[in-house]
């Protein structure tokens, strides 16, 4: 179970670093604690925190349909506001009619608006351009997370930044991600893609320990890009029937034990034996029933039973 303030804290101060930005830019107009391991707590920020990410544009973000860019042309108000750019990367712009930008940087757009206003309209025009609202550009993120979904990209985003923009993992979340990553133009991989590219071994899939970006380790916080899907599975599960305080399914690591696992249940009751523990396994469709004890290692899909005492 994955348990560090750590990264919720990265995460936290991601978006405040964000948002601060964005304003100045744009301003207007269960669990026991005994032999178990410890409970899994979601990787982002807390449930009650905004997982919206608003942060500016990195310098080589390239300009794409749909997004709006906010122009400024200083000391000429009738110039000054918001352009969307259309389908064919091209925008209206007075004067100028229309300017083709699509897959040019911010920088270069301020260029080209700026150069084609110096041709016989306005003398050395300074021109500010910044994007709004990214709309062309666009991360996918789905599985064990509280708000699957599209992400715009910014330009630049990070596998903390997007985890807490969607709000953090459940508890019931693996401690594997899966990055896709498909090349331009291909369509972003359906569910069985992402259960195949979870099993698989592909160029164009990165693996992410949750735990271990849990500690800060900066080699698991990959810089995503545009089309990216990330994938949370689920984490393996175990179902715990027969003498114990809580039946039921439960989640489970690699190594987990029977003792483990017992305790996330709530313990033996005082009429269960645990010398009379039997885990049923299914092995290639044959079910196998196994005489148990506490030291055992525990798989996904087990069934662990905990009979009544003799007398």
């Amino acid at each position: 179970m994955i348990n560090c303030p750590l990264l919720r804290a990265v995460a936290a101060c991601a978006l405040a670093l964000s948002a601060a930005a964005v304003g100045h830019a744009q301003q207007p107009g269960p669990s026991r604690g005994q032999s178990g391991p410890p409970a899994r707590q979601p990787v982002g920020p807390p449930v009650g925190q905004p997982a919206r990410y608003a942060g500016l544009p990195a310098v080589d973000y390239k300009v794409g349909p749909n997004d709006v860019l906010a122009i400024t042309v200083f000391d000429q108000p009738q110039l000054t506001g918001r352009y969307m750019v259309q389908a064919d990367g091209s925008f209206t712009f007075p004067l100028l009619g229309r300017v083709s930008v699509g897959g040019l940087t911010v920088r270069a757009v301020e260029n080209e608006v700026r150069d084609g206003l110096a041709k016989g309209y306005l003398k050395n025009p300074q021109v500010g351009v910044s994007v709004e609202e990214f709309r062309s550009q666009q991360v996918f993120i789905v599985g064990e997370v509280r708000q699957p979904g599209i992400l715009q990209f910014t330009g630049s985003m990070t596998m903390i930044e997007a985890l807490a923009r969607a709000g953090s993992t459940t508890e019931r979340a693996g401690i594997e991600a899966v990055i896709v990553r498909t090349p331009d133009g291909v369509s972003p991989p359906n569910e069985a893609a992402l259960a195949r590219a979870q099993k698989g071994d592909d160029a164009n899939v990165i693996r992410v320990n949750l735990e271990t970006l849990q500690t800060g380790a900066l080699s698991q916080n990959v810089t995503l890009q545009s089309g990216d899907t990330i994938f949370v599975a689920r984490a393996e599960t175990v179902f715990v029937s027969g003498q114990v305080y809580r039946p039921g399914e439960y989640p489970i690591r690699a190594g987990m034990t029977v003792r483990q696992v017992l305790a996330l249940a709530g313990g033996v009751t005082d009429r269960g034996s645990t010398r009379r523990i039997q885990i049923i396994r299914h092995t290639d469709g044959r079910e196998t029933t196994i005489a148990a004890d506490q030291q055992d290692i525990v798989r996904g899909g087990d069934t662990i039973l905990v009979r009544e005492r003799f007398f």
